[in-house]
């Protein structure tokens, strides 16, 4: 692992290794799979089928050797970062394969920080096979493993470990919002929000230590330690605030969880089917008919949510329905959302008795016995009354009217799946709850997208209110709160850390990229 410290008799002094110093320490430290970033390696980076054009990526020191002996360039090579159209042969046989561009990335200045190369050619599977079949035929090159020009970008202190991430986010991004949030973390935001803390915590660090080692001589002004218990306190509050984002990052990441719950037949699937616009679950009029949890993804309006039908709550004697059942309240517990589905044919005629009728209801079908009179977070449901087209007019204006103005209740839209009325405003309440629930991803200070961040900076409060209880008792473990702090702070960023914190984050990586 990255060490943190190095002792010396009692006392630690810490190292904070720097990843744009490309040392020798690191370099063994952090290799890929142990093999050094001496090879050269090669890819498909622009992903497999067929499409116009793909390119190869290549990177490492034998990257301008494949290009010289594959583009037929005997003497200069291209001017670097300007495209060049040539015949790419095979370097042994020298059958043409393709007639494409290439590019030349001089070393220090590509995405990899290595000498790298690019072949754009056309996409056919066998165009490319052939061109990668040829390249391994090149002494020295391998096939990259997933992540590693990431990596090697990393290593080369291209990137920072949260851009990294964000880089990552920002491939896998399915919704606008996610994009946003993804490429937002990429331009190094919320790393030099780190970055700006750590540098905190090595001058309150070093004045600590400097205060054991030469307060005694009296070479250390007065005032040093107050000034930086203020400083400590300051950092706190700030990592602290900054914990308490409601995970709207990591939601807007992940994908918001909503969760679809109601009575049997109150018309769950239906919605869930609505919602899809596809027969995603089964639609029956026989009651119990789902059994396990059917979850699809869905973009609403640029943010993202998984969207989750469940079994009917009720009590039963199937053994089977019984464990959906189990699984549905399991399911709407740990929700962000849920959407209660409610048959509107149940209602009172009478239109001032429905509001208590569906206090009770929702009670009776999502609370358990012992939680029967608590009130449900009118924040974490959303009520939809279902079947509206069975109801007379009359009836359905007077329910929207009448539910839109009481207290204590979660929020109701009135909807019919059969005619789709209501289905508009019904989205349109469900955005606005989602878009709550994830924030504006480029409006504020950039928030948490991973969980491992969240973890890391509790950990860093803890350490930082080590310092504080020990401030006046021992200075030396005092001292210690602010380096785990700093070592804490320094596992997000890459600049301290295991080894196998840069295996979590690479593993996901694509091939070529």
């Amino acid at each position: 692992m990255l060490l943190s410290s190095v002792h010396h008799g009692v006392r630690t002094v810490p190292v904070i290794f720097k990843t744009r110093r490309w040392t020798p320490l690191l370099r063994h430290l952090s290799s890929f799979d142990g093999v050094p970033p001496t090879e050269t390696i090669f890819a498909l980076s622009s992903g497999h089928g067929k499409c116009g054009v793909a390119v190869v990526r290549i990177s490492g020191p034998a990257s301008s050797t494949a290009l010289r002996c594959m583009a037929g360039l005997t003497r200069n090579l291209p001017v670097p970062r300007s495209a060049l159209l040539r015949s790419i042969t095979h370097p042994q046989s020298k059958e043409v394969l393709d007639r494409g561009l290439v590019l030349w990335f001089p070393a220090p200045h590509s995405f990899t920080g290595e000498d790298s190369v690019e072949f754009h050619i056309h996409g056919g599977p066998a165009v490319t096979a052939a061109v990668l079949q040829a390249l391994g035929s090149v002494p020295g090159m391998r096939p990259a493993e997933s992540g590693e020009f990431t990596r090697r970008a990393f290593q080369a202190g291209k990137l920072g470990l949260t851009e990294v991430e964000g880089l990552g986010d920002l491939i896998h991004a399915e919704t606008e919002a996610q994009r946003r949030q993804a490429l937002r973390q990429m331009s190094g935001e919320l790393g030099h929000l780190y970055q700006g803390w750590s540098q905190n915590m090595k001058r309150c660090l070093a004045h600590v230590e400097a205060f054991i080692d030469f307060s005694e001589d009296e070479l250390i002004e007065d005032g040093v330690l107050t000034r930086v218990d203020g400083m400590v306190q300051d950092l706190q509050s700030e990592v602290v605030r900054h914990l308490r984002d409601q995970r709207r990052g990591e939601r807007l990441r992940s994908g918001v969880q909503v969760v679809i719950a109601g009575a049997t037949n109150a018309g769950k699937s239906s919605l869930l089917n609505t919602l899809c616009q596809r027969p995603a679950a089964i639609v029956s009029p026989i009651a119990g008919t789902t059994r396990d949890v059917v979850e699809t993804a869905l973009d609403i309006g640029g943010f993202p949510l998984v969207l989750s039908d469940t079994a009917g709550l009720r009590d039963t004697r199937d053994l089977v329905e019984k464990e959906g059942v189990r699984r549905a309240r399991e399911r709407v517990a740990q929700a962000d959302l849920t959407l209660v589905v409610v048959d509107s044919s149940l209602l009172p005629t009478d239109v001032k008795q429905a509001p208590d009728f569906l206090q009770d209801h929702l009670r009776n079908v999502l609370l358990d016995q012992e939680q029967i009179h608590a009130d449900l977070p009118s924040d974490r449901f959303l009520v939809v009354l279902n079947k509206a087209d069975l109801l007379p007019e009359q009836q359905r204006q007077m329910l929207k009217v009448n539910f839109g103005c009481i207290s204590g209740l979660p929020h109701v839209c009135v909807i019919s799946c059969h005619t789709n009325e209501g289905l508009q405003d019904f989205l349109a309440t469900l955005h606005s709850r989602v878009k709550t629930l994830c924030g504006d991803p480029l409006s504020g200070a950039p928030t948490l997208t991973q969980a491992r961040h969240r973890s890391h900076l509790q950990q860093c409060v803890a350490a930082l209110d080590q310092y504080q209880r020990y401030r006046d008792l021992d200075l030396a473990l005092a001292a210690e709160g602010i380096r785990l702090a700093l070592t804490s702070l320094g596992r997000i960023t890459g600049k301290v850390g295991p080894e196998e914190i840069l295996d979590i984050i690479f593993k996901d990586f694509c091939i070529g990229k």
